[in-house]
């Protein structure tokens, strides 16, 4: 299969320069989103443990009270 020639384009170079500007601000904003992306990432993975802490300190708080309960109840029936 034979490929076509690409054609050649011809740009002035006020315009190849705002090309070039447009593509380094999309760059630096890609840079920018992915920062962001990682500090989210990082809050989010604190907040993760944050709430699992909650639910072990529940979950002990939660045994806590049931051995309270059992053991009155226990002495109830003594």
């Amino acid at each position: 299969m034979i490929m076509p020639e690409p054609a050649q384009v011809f740009v002035k170079i006020d315009e190849y320069r705002e090309i070039l500007d447009v593509i380094n601000v999309i760059k630096a904003k890609i840079d920018e989103a992915k920062h962001i992306l990682k500090r989210i990432n990082e809050l989010k993975a604190e907040e993760d443990n944050e709430v699992e802490m909650w639910a072990s300190s529940i979950s002990d708080v939660e045994r806590k009270i049931a051995s309270v309960d059992k053991t009155l109840f226990d002495t109830e029936n003594a």
